[in-house]
């Protein structure tokens, strides 16, 4: 009798996984928290978005129990690996989850989907929360992720938003989204303005993360209405776009806005002010330029950051940088905006008046 309850408790517990096919499937998922126990560098480099870290394994740990692995036993890893998962679970219990009531739903995964969730999700499951494990763990979930954005062409009517540096892409493309229409801000994702003076104080996100990031913001976007993003290259800072995307975006037609350069200067010298005020810093990143600029140019910035002129200083790197880097490219491309949108100032009711503009070109454009 013993072993038949064992055996119902055992079946029970196996069809609590949750099998990933496809990104779209967590729309489906029914849980109140995702928890990912793998060790906290490894949920660093990327996690399922929403996910909380309840590590069984620290990072340390989980270098000692490789060690006893390699250097012992196979049996001597486990019975180490197993003393430390089931004490550091005991611990979140005791803790992060001490709050949860009887019913409460957790989906837990690790690397494959094997030891480490099943011990934490056995355990919670004796407790009373009916636990699931992703099946395939982060593995199969990084499955999905590929398959998405690396193996299938994207069912997107994309827009591209072209403009010299300093038109106010990026405060377009939110004040649209406001405004009801699809945009994608690829910077925010990728935690860069896409410049050589773009990098900010967080740091990129991994390539992986950044793609998990992507493919959620890609998966909830309606294939019949067109989406606008910002006409990046092919890389921002140290991530780059997959194929998929990035062959959409080279192929998709393109509007573009215009401001004077001086209103664009002053315009940067507010939007880039954190990183205008480190002079040090800033001729260290101005720096490989000589190669391009020469070191007359170079040299003409520098003396502006001693002199603390942030307008004079952000309207010479537009003008002898990157604007001819922007006509370059579209010499080379051959780009021909379908629409073209003349702001006279950057400032709030300029681009106000462009968002407005921009939803009802966007929206009248036939593809």
């Amino acid at each position: 009798m013993a072993d038949v309850l064992l055996l119902r408790r055992w079946s029970r517990y196996v069809s609590s996984m949750f099998s990933l096919n496809h990104i779209s499937d967590f729309a489906s998922l029914e849980c109140d928290a995702i928890i990912d126990v793998r060790s906290p560098s490894e949920f660093a480099h990327d996690h399922v978005p929403g996910a909380i870290n309840l590590p069984v394994l620290n990072d340390d740990e989980r270098a000692q129990v490789g060690r006893i692995y390699k250097q012992v036993s196979s049996f001597a890893a486990r019975k180490t690996g197993a003393a430390l998962v089931f004490r550091n679970a005991a611990a979140h219990i005791e803790t992060q989850l001490a709050d949860k009531p009887g019913g409460w739903r957790p989906l837990v995964y690790c690397w494959r989907g094997g030891q480490r969730s099943g011990a934490f999700s056995w355990m919670l499951n004796q407790i009373g929360w009916p636990a699931q494990t992703l099946s395939g763990g982060y593995k199969s979930f990084r499955r999905t992720i590929v398959d998405y954005i690396y193996d299938n062409a994207l069912p997107l009517r994309i827009i591209r938003l072209a403009g010299h540096t300093g038109t106010g892409k990026t405060e377009l493309l939110a004040k649209v989204r406001a405004r009801g229409l699809q945009s994608i801000d690829l910077e925010a994702l990728a935690q860069h303005r896409g410049s050589l003076l773009g990098g900010l104080d967080t740091g990129q996100p991994s390539q992986k993360a950044f793609e998990t990031r992507l493919a959620f913001e890609l998966q909830g976007l309606d294939p019949s209405r067109p989406v606008l993003v910002e006409a990046e290259s092919s890389k921002i800072g140290e991530v780059a776009l997959p194929p998929a995307l990035w062959n959409a975006m080279k192929s998709s037609p393109i509007i573009e806005v215009t401001a004077p350069l001086d209103a664009r200067a002053h315009y940067l010298a507010r939007a880039y002010a954190s990183v205008l005020e480190n002079g040090a810093e800033l001729k260290r990143k101005l720096e490989p330029l000589r190669r391009f600029r020469g070191h007359e140019v170079v040299d003409h910035w520098h003396a502006l950051i001693d002199q603390g002129d942030r307008v004079a200083l952000c309207q010479s790197l537009a003008d002898r940088h990157y604007d001819p880097a922007y006509s370059k490219t579209h010499r080379e491309q051959g780009v021909r905006p379908i629409a073209t949108f003349n702001m006279h100032a950057v400032s709030p009711d300029a681009l106000d008046r462009a968002a407005r503009e921009l939803v009802w070109e966007v929206q009248s454009i036939s593809i």
